[in-house]
């Protein structure tokens, strides 16, 4: 769209405005030929003397495009005009019920025009501004069309050109190596015994014959081929072959036994690239029968090894890394590749596995020929990936130097993407990336990079101390944060500390895995125990205080004590919030109080009350939900006690307020005591209370009959 020679066209103005106030704007239309193309101009005035010659808006369509010029901000938007709400400013709408009122045209002519230029069908036909919204909505979605089919093409275009450059994969020297590496040429032996003979079935071979297990003696029996006796899981050795397999007794034999290796291949991608290959290796037992005069009878044996490329991953330099996947499309039975992964549970996940050794050699003269990927791999007891260490490379090039000074555990946390443990991301020196005193290096190199000891040094930096290598290494066995160190710094040396966690763990530092957990376990309660009785406000340059004589028993007091304080705090913010509990307990105790030989029944006193009570007895009355409803007066809170320790929490009973029915009674941990006479008494409580024979009446017998009660479970 020509926007400049559009903006030297005159304005079309208003001839004249309208004389019933309900009308706000006013939209004149006009048809021009520019750059041999017609262009429909709308222009829309306000319905004022002083706003003729000026619009609010101009909008231009074309066939295939539109634009909308703002005169007062000479600028122009792709902003489009909604079918619902017209808008004639960039943050000002209006509602439907006044449109048709509001927004109207200078002459049935600009309708035509719109109608015609726009060639739209409308139910509401009057309703101009429909019209353009549709043209405008048509021309945006062509677009959009457009530009998802342009994506899509380099999307397929660069995917074709990945494969293209990328090296044929050596699936027979893949598969060789797997099965003498990975599988460690695992053979089976099925065999089936009758008497002191045996039927073989080799997996290596194919072949069944049968062998003598068991001699009989007979002279006979050294012209037959011997082997030892087949057991479940047993190793032998094939008769026919020689192959040394593992014994599995035909009867056990359920299908086919399947193994599964993921390994990874990775080649030289272009000039400087790498592609890190994903594939999945397989092989299988499968033991053949045949129909026999006994039931079915070994036929054969046979192992098949297979192989499928799951995923590459394509490196080069200064781009993203691009994943690609090999799907199969079932309807017609092929597989493909593109260039992003399935969708939920059914998307393929990159595992560890083992690299095979001919991807260093490929890194030669690529971008990662100096990632240390090598020596990464061989330090880790297990399996890496290396997309991930290479995505890893890629965004912080110091990895190779943490690998290469033997800091793994720092290397392993940083594939992961855990990057809090790093000081300064720009730094080259390896104490200054990591945070840490530079005389300190060896001996988080001697520990291999132990994240524990890390922190331990990073605290250590950062709280400007010096400590020795020991007690460097005993506090990192304590396990604890740089919060709790410095509060106990504050009224101990550390080796005060340390020597009064050795104490109450009864251990030395540096023990097998159980004293390590002892001694954590005690520096966190002893750390836990100083914070408590700080926030308490004791004076911990006390002795007594700082070093209890029985820290476990001094640290329960002082949870007891805090839990105090936070039940009484508690206690005083429900006293506050429902009021109405307290106030209403003398007009619901006359009416719900009753009492017998056995049981008294009576409301609660308080809110305080009823969250004791929930706290005793376990449930969740004392929850806002109860405490509200009863301040509320739609249900109401009832104690059952015995009447010998009126004092002592028994059975809770939450009731309607409106009519007499119980909705749940429980007792302690949501449990039911005594449920059958409990349940009867109870419904003779209710009995009197519909009958207003609560107050005359003696409590009926327990074969009285019984009444419905509803019990449902507590809930918070």
């Amino acid at each position: 769209m020509k926007e400049k020679a559009i903006e030297k066209i005159p304005y079309i103005g208003l001839q004249k405005i309208s004389r019933i106030k309900s009308v706000k704007y006013i939209g004149v239309t006009a048809v021009k030929n520019i750059g041999h193309q017609r262009h429909l101009l709308l222009e829309v005035y306000k319905n004022k003397k002083e706003s003729k010659k000026i619009p609010v808006v101009r909008i231009v369509l074309t066939k295939k495009d539109f634009g909308t010029y703002w005169p007062d901000k000479q600028i122009w938007t792709r902003q489009q005009l909604s079918a619902y709400s017209p808008i004639w400013s960039e943050t000002h709408t209006y509602t439907m019920g006044t449109l048709a009122d509001e927004n109207i045209l200078q002459s049935p002519e600009d309708l035509a025009r719109i109608k015609s230029f726009c060639g739209t069908r409308i139910y509401n036909d009057t309703r101009w501004w429909e019209h353009i919204a549709e043209h405008e909505g048509d021309i945006t979605s062509k677009e959009r069309t457009k530009r998802v089919e342009r994506k899509y093409k380099r999307r397929q275009e660069a995917l074709k050109d990945r494969q293209t450059n990328t090296k044929e994969l050596p699936e027979k020297a893949i598969l060789y190596r797997a099965d003498h590496v990975y599988f460690h040429d695992e053979h089976f032996l099925y065999y089936k015994k009758h008497g002191s003979r045996a039927d073989i079935a080799c997996s290596k071979c194919g072949g069944v014959t049968t062998a003598r297990w068991k001699s009989s003696g007979a002279y006979e029996d050294q012209f037959e081929r011997n082997i030892e006796e087949p057991r479940e899981n047993s190793f032998g050795t094939c008769p026919m072959c020689g192959a040394h397999g593992q014994y599995k007794c035909k009867g056990k034999v359920k299908g086919s036994i399947r193994k599964t290796r993921y390994l990874f291949l990775g080649q030289k991608y272009k000039d400087n690239g790498f592609v890190m290959r994903y594939i999945q290796v397989e092989k299988e037992w499968t033991l053949g029968f045949i129909a026999g005069e006994n039931g079915n009878e070994m036929y054969n044996a046979y192992e098949k090894l297979s192989g499928v490329e799951l995923a590459r991953a394509y490196f080069e330099p200064g781009k993203k890394v691009q994943v690609d996947y090999n799907k199969h499309d079932p309807y017609v039975g092929k597989d493909f590749w593109d260039d992003c992964n399935l969708y939920g549970l059914s998307s393929i996940r990159i595992n560890s596995g083992p690299i095979l050794p001919e991807t260093y050699g490929e890194m030669a003269g690529t971008m990662f020929q100096y990632s240390a990927m090598k020596e990464y791999a061989n330090s880790l007891m297990s399996a890496c990936n290396p997309v991930e260490y290479l995505e890893c490379y890629m965004r912080t090039p110091q990895l190779e130097m943490l690998v290469k000074m033997h800091l793994i555990g720092v290397a392993e946390r940083l594939v992961k993407c855990q990057y809090g443990i790093i000081e300064d991301e720009t730094a080259t020196r390896p104490d200054e990336f990591l945070g840490i005193r530079k005389e300190k290096l060896k001996l988080l190199i001697k520990e291999k990079g132990d994240i524990g000891l890390l922190r331990v040094l990073q605290m250590e930096k950062r709280l400007a101390e010096n400590w020795t290598d020991e007690q460097v290494q005993q506090l990192a066995e304590t396990g604890l944060t740089y919060t709790q160190v410095v509060l106990a710094e504050k009224y101990m040396t550390l080796q005060k500390f340390l020597n009064r966690i050795k104490k109450y763990a009864c251990c030395d530092y540096g023990g097998c895995s159980r004293p390590v957990y002892r001694i954590r376990h005690m520096a966190s309660t002893y750390a836990d125990y100083l914070s408590m009785r700080e926030d308490r406000g004791y004076d911990l340059t006390n002795t007594v205080y700082q070093f209890p004589h029985d820290l476990d028993e001094a640290h329960e007091k002082m949870v007891e004590e805090v839990n105090k304080e936070k039940l009484d705090k508690h206690l005083k913010d429900v006293a506050a919030r429902f009021p109405n509990i307290r106030r209403s307990y003398r007009k619901l105790r006359n009416k719900y109080y009753y009492e017998d030989d056995t049981y008294i029944i009576r409301p609660a006193k308080s809110a305080e009350e009823i969250v004791t009570e929930g706290r005793v007895l376990h449930h969740c009355v004392g929850g806002d939900n109860y405490l509200g409803k009863h301040n509320r007066g739609e249900t109401y809170i009832l104690f059952l006690r015995f009447k010998d320790t009126p004092n002592m929490q028994y059975v809770t009973v939450e009731i309607d307020s409106e009519v007499p029915n119980i909705l749940q009674w429980y007792g302690a941990h949501d449990k039911k005591p005594d449920q059958e006479n409990i349940q009867k008494w109870l419904n003779s409580y209710i009995r009197m209370l519909v009958t207003g024979t609560l107050r005359t009446a003696g409590m009926p017998a327990a074969t009285t009959a019984d009444m419905p009660v509803m019990a449902i479970a507590y809930t918070a």
